[in-house]
């Protein structure tokens, strides 16, 4: 404290001419004055220190808040997008059916075509089976009575 001393009296007397002794008032001002911003100091880093913990605090909570509030957002446009790709499946599922019929339908129109003229075909056969029959018939039948 000594050497602050002995640095403010010499600068006193050389700013302002004038010599100040050791046991002048002004000396108490200063010591008074140094004991003020030290205490100022001490309480301003308190208080520093102090907001430092309150921003910290509130970094985590923001943090937190945002942390729960992506995952609500993520959580909401994943339901979206199944239920959208459900929708899209069910949709493309009935378009495959109804092609799948469509192909189907062609597919037997295409066949029923020729089961239907075998069918004729098989019924003419018949007929022309029992018509020959029928006339063997009357040729058995004239031959054995005439």
């Amino acid at each position: 404290m000594s050497e602050e001393n002995d640095a403010l009296l010499k600068e006193i007397a050389v700013k302002h001419g004038i010599a100040v002794g050791r046991d002048d008032p002004i000396l108490i001002l200063q010591t008074i004055n140094n004991k003020l911003m030290q205490d100022s100091q001490k309480a301003q880093q308190d208080l520093l220190d102090q907001f430092k913990a309150e921003l910290e605090g509130l970094s985590l909570r923001w943090s937190t808040d945002a942390k729960e509030k992506a995952e609500r957002i993520l959580n909401v446009s994943l339901c979206a997008s199944k239920e959208s790709m459900e929708q899209l499946m069910q949709a493309t599922a009935k378009e495959l059916v109804a092609t799948i019929k469509k192909e189907v339908t062609a597919s037997l129109s295409v066949i029923n075509r020729p089961v239907r003229d075998a069918y004729r075909i098989s019924a003419m056969n018949i007929l022309a089976a029992c018509l020959t029959i029928f006339a063997a018939a009357i040729l058995l039948w004239t031959a054995t009575h005439f």
